[in-house]
């Protein structure tokens, strides 16, 4: 059996980095997984659960991946509404990540899951069906979602090949996310809805999505509430602080919108790939230095917009090279 002490050491300074912020999270989809492998945690010498460690340190939000497997071992709707009651019953508000697909979806991955439609009237109406009985599952056992995400990183669509904008534009995407705002809408009436980008540092590609995807009769600017982005320092030398600020700015001031940050990390170990800032050490501190940079540029955006931080799995250990070439990105000591 394996022991991860004190939840690890550095990851109680990464979240004392972000007291400042409204939320302060994790993404700890991967934790009933890890604890059936034989892992377990233990703060100051005592065996707990991660997500009571990570409350008692000062983290508000959980973030929870759902993909349309049936399978526990995959994230299902099962699985996510578990996790979703332990991560109530500590005192956590709620982030579900819906990835519409069998597997991981970001930039690169948004296939459409089987069994599912493959026509763009079908997938409309089954993403509605689909969002809107999820939504109404977690009420329906006390755990409500506060905030949703409708698609993960998004950046080129989702539904692949039906719903990807480099193959057929911003119309089906737009009509997509309509369907699955509307799913969202029709269920709950406080659940906020929230589209997330990658590279949210990359003005140029945000605001070009942002300038196309809103089409009349299809997905509106009323039809989401909160700027979700990742932000990571390994997937080009460009997602500096300075471009960070400059681009969630624009969009604040565009759309007078919440923002969060809902992936990072920083490496504690990784060699042989550039980062974005070379100021930091890879270390555990350097983990905290990372996110407390973060956490300045949230609170210099207007009108309070920058509401929160979430930190991408800080207890999935094994996971290697998963999302990045550094060999470990979950804090350590």
């Amino acid at each position: 059996m394996r022991f991860i002490q004190s939840c690890i050491v550095s990851l109680l300074t990464v979240l004392a980095s972000v007291q400042a912020l409204t939320y302060r999270g994790a993404d700890f989809s991967s934790l009933v997984n890890l604890e059936n492998s034989g892992i377990t945690y233990k703060d100051s010498g005592v065996t707990a659960k991660f997500e009571t460690i990570l409350k008692n340190h000062g983290a508000n939000l959980a973030r929870i991946r759902i993909w349309t497997s049936t399978s526990n071992s995959q994230y299902s709707l099962n699985y996510g509404l578990a996790l979703a009651k332990r991560a109530v019953a500590a005192g956590m508000t709620l982030l579900i990540d819906l990835h519409y697909s069998d597997t991981w979806a970001d930039p690169g991955h948004q296939g459409i899951p089987s069994g599912w439609p493959t026509t763009l009237s079908g997938l409309n109406t089954q993403i509605y069906t689909y969002t809107n009985s999820l939504v109404k599952a977690f009420a329906a056992q006390g755990t409500s979602i506060q905030y949703i995400q409708i698609g993960n990183e998004i950046n080129d669509g989702i539904l692949w090949p039906v719903g990807r904008i480099s193959v057929n534009g911003y119309s089906p995407l737009s009509q997509l996310l309509h369907s699955a705002a509307n799913g969202v809408r029709d269920a709950s009436s406080t659940t906020k809805i929230m589209i997330h980008l990658a590279n949210g540092w990359d003005a140029s590609s945000v605001a070009s999505f942002y300038n196309q995807i809103f089409i009349a009769g299809e997905f509106a600017t009323g039809d989401f509430d909160i700027l979700g982005f990742s932000f990571y320092p390994f997937y080009g030398t460009g997602a500096t602080y300075g471009a960070l600020q400059s681009s969630l700015q624009a969009m604040v001031t565009k759309f007078g919108k919440d923002v969060m940050v809902v992936e990072t990390d920083w490496p504690a170990v990784c060699s042989g790939v550039a980062l974005s800032d070379t100021a930091i050490p890879v270390s555990a501190e350097g983990q905290s230095t990372w996110v407390a940079g973060i956490r300045t540029i949230l609170q210099t955006l207007s009108g309070g917009h920058g509401i929160g931080i979430v930190y991408w799995e800080p207890g999935w250990v094994g996971n290697a090279g998963l999302g990045s070439s550094c060999a470990v990105g979950y804090p350590y000591s």
